[in-house]
């Protein structure tokens, strides 16, 4: 694994450098060692695409760690629990930083060290030198990161090479709109003065509960860069609200700041004819002094100010519970009764009594699970076993923030208020859009008008990224995808997994189209305009489209599904993007792009699923959907294992309920062989293997071995030994195929009979090509291996005629199962070189010298062939002479 990584406390630099490290070594993970500048984090909050270009130390194995690529240091102490790589075996160190020597600096394989303005421009130069175009958002943060550590070109380390390296990125196209909201400029002598005057003038008040600082400030002269003096102080002071009033001559200024939602600072500069936005405003004030400007602004701050709203004023209260062993048809007619949609689940006493508090939160169960299972016949279970447990609560102080921030983020319906243990009340999201809708001013900076936003947003146009990440035919395709879809009247979306690894950063071009309107006629248009053939599925709405260069893609409906019974196949209706996006197995899964000629690169993500992605997890779109489709459960633990990411607990406790539940007989046993097929083709599915079997899947799959299948030493070992065997085999970069897949099935039924392997083909329903194929290299690697163990010492000839019939799933089972490395080094003989030997004699040379086709013909030729490879005959004159002498012309049969 190689890792870039930077200083703890990275700047815009760092970051910058780290971004640019990412294009000389793509397959390099991103890490910071620890904190970043609180610039650096809200430009990260603000700059989607970023986000996902990052993992956490806690979410990398140290100890796998080969290179290690240092930006802007070369301090081991700089770098935190990551320095702890630099003791790994085989370690490469590879570094940039433009800082002087310093005693204890890394020394790296490879130095890229010049004393710049930045490390940035070290990068700028290395790109310019390589013919590396960066995307407008690299080029933008380069310039932050060159601007930044330059102090705007004025320290005295600026070079000229960094004023070219700024000039080169912002010719193309780099955007100084943005480096001039994150970057802060030094303050001047003169203005550090001024922020003294400014504090000591300045005064406390709490209005309506809310603290806010008034600063004034008489002077005769203009003072420049008023507002940046202003938010200096703000930050220094940690203020939330500040309003500073200047005076020059006879106007005065009042510039205002604000951090909370409570305060709307464009409203109140509005009432003195100035304007804004709620964050930040500023005014022009005549007629008045600055007294009288004071004491009618504070008059104004009482009348705009909204108190704080907490939490134990907006809550409902008492609140109707249930406990955890309540079952769901109880708990259906309980929300039926109360006309509520939601119950938390206590560990106590129901919540019926007004004079208690129901205590110990565990969870919530909805009205749409509680109906969902009971129409799946599942009514009579507890409704611990359906109930979502991964939710946050609030304490009574918690302000309105707060309520937003977990309704809105974390797309909670209802929020327990809970006091200690115990529950005091719920909010809704109906309380918050009801006081929102009344009382507009409580709107926090995430939910205010267009012209009260802040200038730079959080962007979800993901075009840059697909221009990154994607090739260009691919992109050339997605577009004239979405033309046609437009030109029909459809909207088209390309969706799942595509959409999943391109915010990972994953290359992947298995193209997966939804269409709201009709996926068959789409299809049907697409494939006419590109010369395709479509294979359409009507009954389904979905299509396969195949282009000349072979391309295909899939095409579906937009559409929701529902089941008739636990673990049925799905009936399909069509519907919307959002319903089609819903009925996903993950929420990881769950998200698409638009790509109509208008919205084209625009993400569709109504699940926070990006979030998911961001903490690297897994995590079911609805209670019951492994009831549904238990199939879901082994693709949750591929996509672990081959992601590295983690099951939610919320999620494990689903997949324990439906293993449970034993609802894998109902499902056709085809579905799980497929999902047993793709997990048995990763790199090394044991991890995935060991994750079944704490679930306690494997006897679904296995109920008929002995010893009832369990994850030993030798299981293991052999699984290590497949492993080597196929790694080997792809070093060698041969054209022939192999099914991997194969490989790891035999050898985790290498200590059962063949009749247990036919049982199992008999259970899944394989296929009668793949049933034959793996009873056969079972049969034959095994009595291979049985006579080889007594014949250690073979000819390279009878080598080749042992193995000659194996197919490459079987010799690499044979690796697999072989006791001893004679016998490995056999096959390894075999695969690299006898197989591809042929005798130097062909059939119409054997003609033409007067042989007769028939019988010993073959004898002939096989025996050549022997003598080849044994080493007995190098050369085609050897040949022609040893055929002549073993099988004279004169004893050929008569025709």
């Amino acid at each position: 694994m190689d890792i870039i990584t930077t200083h703890i406390g990275a700047d815009f630099d760092s970051l910058a450098a780290m971004v640019a490290a990412k294009r000389l070594y793509p397959e390099a993970e991103l890490v910071f060692p620890g904190s970043q500048e609180k610039s650096v984090r809200d430009y990260l909050a603000q700059e989607f695409r970023n986000i996902y270009e990052f993992k956490k130390i806690k979410h990398i194995d140290l100890s796998k760690v080969r290179r290690l690529i240092v930006v802007d240091t070369r301090q081991p102490n700089r770098i935190g629990r990551l320095a702890e790589c630099l003791k790994n075996p085989g370690m490469v160190v590879h570094l940039y930083d433009h800082h002087p020597d310093a005693a204890g600096d890394m020394r790296g394989v490879e130095e890229t060290v010049t004393s710049f303005g930045s490390t940035t421009t070290i990068f700028t130069r290395l790109f310019r030198e390589q013919g590396i175009m960066p995307s407008p958002d690299e080029l933008t943060l380069m310039a932050l990161g060159i601007y930044e550590d330059t102090g705007s070109f004025l320290h005295s380390s600026t070079r000229p090479e960094d004023l070219e390296a700024a000039s080169w990125l912002l010719a193309r196209g780099a955007n100084l709109d943005i480096v001039t909201q994150f970057i802060s400029r030094d303050l001047s002598s003169e203005q550090i003065s001024l922020i003294s005057q400014l504090q000591q003038e300045a005064q406390s008040y709490v209005i309506c509960g809310v603290p806010v600082v008034i600063a004034k400030l008489v002077k005769a002269d203009y003072i420049g860069d008023f507002a940046v003096i202003v938010q200096r102080l703000m930050e220094m002071e940690n203020i939330d609200v500040l309003c500073a009033l200047l005076s020059l001559g006879e106007r005065t200024y009042l510039i205002a700041r604000s951090r909370i939602p409570e305060v709307n600072v464009g409203t109140i500069a509005r009432e003195f004819g100035g304007g804004g936005h709620a964050s930040a405003a500023s005014a022009t004030i005549r007629d008045l002094t600055i007294a009288e400007a004071e004491e009618q602004l504070v008059g104004l701050l009482h009348r705009h100010i909204r108190p704080k709203a907490v939490a134990g004023e907006l809550m409902s209260s008492p609140v109707i519970t249930v406990t955890p062993d309540v079952s769901i048809d109880q708990a259906n007619r309980l929300m039926t009764r109360y006309n509520v949609t939601v119950l938390p689940v206590v560990r106590e006493n129901g919540g019926h009594d007004t004079d208690s508090q129901p205590v110990g939160f565990l969870g919530m169960i909805s009205r749409m699970v509680a109906e969902k299972a009971i129409f799946h016949k599942l009514g009579s279970l507890p409704v611990a076993d359906y109930m979502t447990t991964e939710i946050a609560t609030i304490p009574e102080s918690g302000t309105l923030a707060d309520i937003q921030r977990l309704i809105i983020e974390n797309r909670q319906r209802l929020i327990p208020v809970v006091q200690g243990e115990a529950i005091v009340g719920v909010i809704t999201r109906t309380d918050l859009l009801s006081l929102l809708v009344h009382d507009p001013a409580h709107l926090s900076p995430d939910l205010l008008r267009s012209d009260e936003r802040p200038s730079v947003e959080r962007t979800r146009n993901l075009a840059g990224i697909m221009t990154q990440v994607l090739p260009r035919d691919i992109i050339v395709l997605l577009r004239e995808i979405g033309e046609t879809a437009a030109a029909i009247g459809c909207n088209a979306y390309v969706a799942g997994g595509f959409v999943r690894d391109l915010l990972l950063h994953v290359k992947n071009t298995d193209i997966d189209i939804v269409i709201e309107g009709d996926g068959v006629r789409f299809a049907k248009a697409l494939a006419e305009q590109r010369h395709g053939i479509v294979h359409p599925h009507e009954k389904f709405g979905t299509a396969t489209v195949i282009f000349p260069d072979q391309t295909r893609i899939d095409v579906a409906t937009a559409r929701l599904e529902y089941y008739d019974h636990p673990a049925a196949m799905p009936t399909v209706e069509h519907s919307s993007i959002k319903l089609d996006l819903y009925r996903r197995d993950f929420t990881i899964n769950a998200m698409a792009i638009h790509i109509n000629p208008q919205r084209f690169g625009v993400l569709a993500d109504y699940f926070n699923c990006q979030n998911d992605l961001k903490e690297r997890r897994i995590q079911a779109l609805h209670n019951l959907s492994f009831v549904e489709d238990p199939t879901r459960i082994f693709r949750a633990i591929r996509f672990e294992g081959r992601l590295d990411f983690t099951i939610t607990r919320h999620t494990e406790k689903l997949i324990k309920n439906t293993v449970q539940l034993n609802l894998f007989d109902q499902v056709e046993e085809p579905r799980f062989f497929h999902e047993l097929k793709l997990i048995l083709s990763e790199d090394d599915p044991t991890p995935v293997l060991r994750r079944m079997a704490s679930f306690k899947l494997l006897p679904f799959l296995w109920p008929d071995l002995r010893p009832n299948f369990k994850i030993d030493r030798r299981f293991l070992h052999f699984l290590t030994q497949a492993n080597q065997a196929i790694a080997w085999f792809n070093l060698l970069y041969l054209p022939d195929k192999l099914e991997s897949w194969m490989v790891y099935l035999l050898a985790i039924m290498s200590r059962s009979r063949t009749k247990e392997l036919i049982a199992f083909c008999d259970r899944f329903e394989l296929p009668p090509k793949q049933r034959r194929k793996l009873i056969a290299q079972k049969t034959e690697a095994e009595r291979i291996a049985q006579e080889m163990q007594k014949r250690p010492f073979l000819r390279p000839s009878e080598i080749y005629w042992l193995l000659h019939e194996l197919d490459n799933e079987g010799l690499l089972y044979l690796m697999t199962i072989a006791r001893k490395r004679f016998i490995q080094q056999a096959v390894s003989q075999y695969v690299t070189t006898l197989r591809r030997e042929t005798p130097l004699v062909g059939g119409e040379e054997l003609k033409a010298m007067g042989y007769i086709p028939g019988p010993q013909f073959r004898a002939i030729r096989n025996h050549l062939l022997e003598m080849q490879l044994d080493g007995e005959i190098a050369g085609h004159d050897q040949a022609i002479a040893f055929i002549r002498t073993t099988y004279p012309v004169d004893n050929q049969p008569q025709r």
